[in-house]
């Protein structure tokens, strides 16, 4: 296991015992919680059932499907069953009263919006979006579908806020498979790094952020990079270990004296990395831990990416971050920013970090709030299914946050008395939950400004971090 992984397991098993008063009062708490995510929905019918999902995705039955959760509650499942699979109902103003409840409890300046495919293992050919593809979970191409996620990560905590279904070529152009599992008309192909920038246009004014990131499924699209520079964001985005790139600081080769004058080759960065000076890795605290700050090794130099034998016309930061293995190897994570020339390693090791706690939230989902454990087929039903999940992942988030206040009385007593009261109504929303003390500030949020030309950027010496 990777040190950085060890080490937040061992601080999760630390705060795993749960003192029994932070559990009194957690039935009028996720009433009230679901009260402005339920009460969009038409009829009471509809209310009642979302409010059985989700408790039964909070609940610890061992798998979370719609039978299940029924069962949980001594009902028929074919209501809910329908609800889920086939009912009427949008599921898309649920991501937005999330993305806005994340946002203003633990939105920052300098937040980090971070997306990230995941993927779902299936068998057959009739669940909605499946086919034979790259399947993380498996570490193959395997039979699943596949869903984008965008979350928010901030010093605060982490959550996942919305989602895509990722609905590949060979579905997107049959009608007959689209009208059978229900995908509406107006439903084309896109990308992944189409749907991420859906995400981004739709609802980013909701979470203050000063950064985009994501794994190097989404950093290897040199397309995805120019759109982010074109919209004023500021990225950290991982890059496959193959990519191509030109140390802008290295000298030229000497002029061979005829014909013009060769430039310092494009090398894979995971070359690039080998060949940097043992003396010239810098230690960088990524975050501090229970047992001591978490520490990797970091180098960076400007670069021009190459992808598809087309070279970059801008220039950008290659960040490369390396941390020993247990078994004495070096893991190596190669990254391409847009940042400002002035941005010192330590904030692009925070950005890093950042979209490694995203797994988390995955893991979360999937483990604790059923978010792999549904059964249905259908479009509705993959996206009701997804929309709850996320919502019942961000109440145990915010569970969490209570757990870890400083001062436990914060919150006021809670106890049977709340139970008899959790069924009357709300006025107005949730309650914003508490800020955590920081050791240091919010650093002032950089946007991506106006691209680095290469001219430019050639003679410029990588500043110290």
């Amino acid at each position: 296991m990777e040190r950085r992984f060890r080490v937040r397991l061992d601080e999760l098993l630390d705060d795993a015992e749960v003192r029994p008063s932070l559990l009194r009062g957690m039935t009028p708490r996720l009433e009230r919680f679901l009260q402005p995510f339920a009460d969009a929905l038409r009829s009471a019918e509809q209310r009642t059932n979302a409010r059985h999902y989700v408790q039964g995705l909070l609940s610890d039955l061992g798998g979370k499907d719609v039978e299940s959760i029924a069962y949980l509650h001594d009902r028929d499942r074919q209501g809910l069953q329908k609800f889920i699979g086939q009912a009427d109902w949008d599921h898309r103003p649920r991501p937005g009263e999330l993305a806005r409840q994340v946002g203003a409890e633990l939105g920052e300046p300098d937040g980090v919006l971070v997306f990230d495919p995941s993927a779902f293992p299936k068998k057959g050919t009739e669940s909605v979006g499946v086919q034979r593809q790259w399947c993380g979970r498996h570490g193959k191409v395997d039979n699943c579908q596949v869903g984008i996620y965008r979350a928010y990560a901030s010093r605060r905590e982490h959550a996942l806020v919305d989602f895509r279904l990722y609905l590949p070529k060979e579905w997107a152009a049959r009608k007959r498979r689209r009208r059978k599992a229900g995908v509406p008309a107006a439903v084309r192909f896109r990308t992944r790094h189409e749907l991420a920038l859906e995400m981004l246009d739709g609802r980013g004014p909701a979470l203050p952020h000063g950064w985009v990131s994501g794994d190097d499924e989404m950093g290897r699209c040199s397309w995805f990079r120019r759109e982010l520079q074109s919209r004023g964001e500021c990225y950290l985005l991982a890059v496959p270990s193959n990519t191509s790139a030109r140390d802008l600081a290295a000298p030229d080769p000497p002029y061979p004296g005829h014909g013009r004058p060769s430039l310092t080759p494009f090398v894979r960065v995971d070359r690039w990395a080998a060949a940097v000076p043992e003396g010239a890795w810098q230690a960088v605290e990524v975050r501090d831990g229970e047992k001591g700050p978490v520490v990797v090794q970091a180098a960076r130099a400007l670069v021009q990416a190459r992808a598809d034998n087309r070279a970059s016309e801008v220039a950008e930061w290659l960040v490369v971050f390396r941390e020993r293995q247990a078994d004495g190897t070096r893991k190596h994570d190669s990254l391409l920013s847009n940042a400002p020339l002035a941005t010192p390693l330590a904030e692009f090791a925070r950005v890093f970090q950042a979209q490694h706690r995203v797994e988390e939230c995955l893991k979360r989902a999937k483990g604790e709030a059923g978010l792999s454990d549904y059964q249905v087929r259908t479009w509705a039903g993959w996206h009701h299914h997804q929309a709850l999940s996320l919502i019942a992942t961000w109440f145990l988030t915010r569970e969490t946050r209570r757990g870890k206040k400083v001062d436990a009385g914060a919150d006021g007593a809670t106890g049977a008395g709340d139970d008899r009261r959790a069924a009357e109504p709300r006025a107005g929303g949730p309650p914003a939950g508490p800020r955590l003390p920081h050791r240091e500030p919010a650093a002032e949020a950089q946007r991506g400004g106006p691209a680095l030309p290469l001219a430019a950027a050639q003679p410029v010496a990588a500043p110290k971090a």
